[in-house]
């Protein structure tokens, strides 16, 4: 299954999207992808087999989103939590992204002809190099993209997330780089895993659960949130139409002001900048060094 999909919508369906699109549209959706399991339970399948059937819902609502004129999707690909799960579960999913990631490697050449840039965010220490190694390249190989934004979400939390941005932060007072006084919202904003991104606009969870399972807590303050009934495999472009609307409804009441997609150049000029580019540097690096190990 290709990551790059043909539209699958029908007549009815594109014309819906057209009138949808007649009003405002976020410019940053983010997914918590729930119920495979339960989909999985209730298909009488293996449990792998509904993540299988997740991802092919992922690459759907992704050209959903591109065919909508969303340019950034963040999706919720695996916690840090779910290494909690059975062994067998977590070795499925990690051989499941190797072969998600390994595709995507393969058909690099739609990824730069659609001109689309995935970022991985999430702690890679915790899984298996080869994996480590799949990511780093495709993140490497598609880092200039520009046209659109897939962030995958992998081995994150957003407690995780938070702790290395702190633990950023006390490196550089350690080292002098900063001082206690430079440190605000503003600094650990800029070291987190998604610095890169603007704050999504709407958030999606699917499978009727009515929670946000440590994901993206610092970066959703102001955001927009949907909780659909239906399991993540079941979800339709009519779904994602109605939480658009809902979307459009937020913005209206609320007088909301949607945030433009502006890439962050940042310029290294004073004391704090100066440190912030430096651990984006080695941000930077250590995805290089994995890569260039694959290679190898």
């Amino acid at each position: 299954m290709s990551w790059i999909r043909d539209s699958t919508l029908n007549w009815i369906q594109r014309l819906a999207v057209k009138i949808v699109k007649s009003g405002q549209i976020p410019r940053h959706v983010a997914f918590i992808m729930d119920g495979n399991r339960r989909y999985a339970n209730k298909k009488n399948v293996e449990k792998v087999e509904g993540h299988t059937q997740g991802f092919y819902k992922l690459t759907e609502t992704l050209q959903w989103c591109l065919e909508l004129g969303v340019p950034e999707v963040t999706v919720y690909a695996f916690s840090i939590e779910n290494f909690k799960r059975s062994k067998e579960e977590v070795d499925g999913l990690m051989d499941l992204a190797r072969k998600k990631f390994q595709g995507l490697l393969d058909e690099r050449d739609k990824l730069m002809e659609n001109g689309v840039c995935i970022r991985v965010v999430g702690n890679l220490s915790l899984i298996p190099e080869d994996v480590q190694k799949l990511i780093a390249e495709a993140m490497i190989i598609t880092k200039d993209n520009s046209k659109a934004v897939l962030n995958l979400a992998f081995s994150y939390t957003s407690r995780d997330e938070i702790t290395q941005a702190v633990k950023d932060v006390v490196d550089g007072v350690k080292s002098t780089e900063l001082l206690v006084e430079d440190i605000n919202e503003d600094l650990i904003n800029d070291c987190l895993y998604t610095h890169k991104s603007p704050e999504p606009d709407l958030l999606i969870r699917t499978s009727g659960e009515i929670r946000l399972s440590d994901f993206l807590l610092w970066q959703i303050t102001s955001t927009c949130i949907y909780f659909a009934e239906v399991l993540w495999p079941e979800f339709t472009v009519w779904d994602l139409l109605a939480a658009v609307l809902y979307y459009q409804r937020c913005t209206y009441d609320l007088r909301l002001v949607a945030k433009k997609v502006e890439s962050k150049h940042l310029i290294c000029n004073n004391r704090i900048t100066s440190y912030i580019c430096n651990v984006y540097k080695q941000r930077q690096m250590f995805i290089e060094n994995i890569s260039q190990t694959a290679v190898q």
